[in-house]
């Protein structure tokens, strides 16, 4: 399944306790504090200010609780907690209004902004669906992370799909991150999974990928002056111990073999939108996979983050000792990347892991 951040997280939370809890503690205790110190000390106005704090955490019902029970406890002179009086008693009963009128403002647009975070979610997931354990005889495991803040999708990309020449992966990174690349993403990736089911050999997929962003670069050149991706497309034929491999400029695909990684020597190809991949197509490596090997697929922003000290992230070194990690290899790559970075890198992160499994598989999507 994908790593990513869940849909869940983007959508408009309650309060914390604390914040709720908030109003409440400072009522009882400036109520109690001018009933223990009458005369020597006013704390009416302070008082007064309860209802504004309160709009922040609760409803208009809620605020006008506090707006009331603040009121009452000023006006009525003989409680022993204010003397306000006329113009100030009026003062106060404004500001319980306002304070009313802003929780019920408050909560119309918290609800307007889950409404569109629910939809930008679902938009977002409809892109980039999880990708599922298992596709065909291939098992895969993902992890996404988008750079920028709020987004399920950014510049990377990823996805696995199983056709009549076997199961293809694909991983990209599109030049830029961020919403900004997110059209480029989805039409790399709807004119991946058109060559998934209708082009015989990896070569016509680049092919067919270097196109769509040619067309695309050509309709709205001054939208996207330099369009251009790195992509590495595998496949595992059918019946077959072997995966082929070709790639678009993009960072080397890891052999995992017992607990040792290495990078597969893949000659590069030039990177899609260039026009060239039709007229001098990538190159093709057939690599031979024994029981239990991994591939893991990744984007630059994995081997391009740094440490404090301006180093960067040796993933070949480092995946040896994370492959044992019982949550998976990309999510101990992830929280490994956090620990080196102290934070996290500041672009998008890919991670795909895949190895082929038995014949018998279920069918993939």
């Amino acid at each position: 399944m994908h790593g990513r951040e869940e849909p869940g997280r983007l959508r408009g939370a309650p309060p914390p306790r604390w914040a709720r809890a908030a109003p409440l503690v400072a009522l009882v205790v400036l109520t109690c504090v001018q009933w223990l110190t009458p005369g020597i000390t006013e704390l009416g106005y302070f008082l007064a200010a309860i209802p504004a704090v309160a709009a922040f955490s609760y409803g208009a019902t809620g605020t006008a609780a506090f707006a009331g029970v603040v009121t009452l406890l000023l006006g009525v002179h003989r409680l022993g907690v204010g003397h306000a009086r006329g113009t100030d008693l009026a003062t106060v009963a404004t500001v319980g209004l306002l304070s009313v009128v802003i929780a019920w403002v408050r909560r119309r647009r918290d609800a307007q902004l889950v409404s569109v975070r629910t939809v930008a979610e679902a938009a977002q997931l409809a892109l980039l669906p999880p990708v599922p354990e298992r596709v065909g005889r291939v098992r895969c495991d993902g992890l996404y992370r988008a750079a920028q803040r709020g987004t399920l999708v950014g510049g990377d990309l990823f996805d696995v799909r199983a056709g009549p020449y076997g199961v293809r992966a694909v991983v990209g990174d599109v030049r830029g991150h961020g919403l900004a690349a997110v059209g480029t993403v989805a039409a790399l990736l709807g004119a991946f999974r058109e060559a998934t089911l209708d082009d015989p050999g990896l070569e016509a997929v680049a092919a067919r990928l270097d196109r769509r962003l040619v067309e695309d670069a050509a309709i709205g050149p001054e939208e996207h002056p330099e369009l251009f991706a790195t992509a590495v497309l595998l496949e595992f034929p059918p019946e077959r111990d072997v995966v082929r491999i070709t790639s678009c400029g993009h960072p080397p695909v890891l052999l995992l073999r017992d607990f040792a990684a290495c990078e597969l020597a893949v000659e590069p190809g030039p990177p899609l939108g260039l026009g060239l991949a039709g007229p001098a197509p990538t190159p093709i490596t057939e690599v031979p996979l024994l029981p239990g090997d991994r591939l893991l697929v990744h984007t630059d922003g994995v081997t391009e983050a740094r440490d404090a000290a301006g180093h960067f992230y040796p993933l070949a070194q480092r995946v040896p000792m994370l492959a044992k990690d019982p949550e998976g290899l990309p999510r101990a790559v992830w929280r490994d990347l956090l620990a080196f970075t102290d934070g996290g890198p500041g672009d998008d992160v890919a991670v795909l892991v895949l190895s082929a499994a038995e014949a018998d598989a279920a069918p993939g999507r």
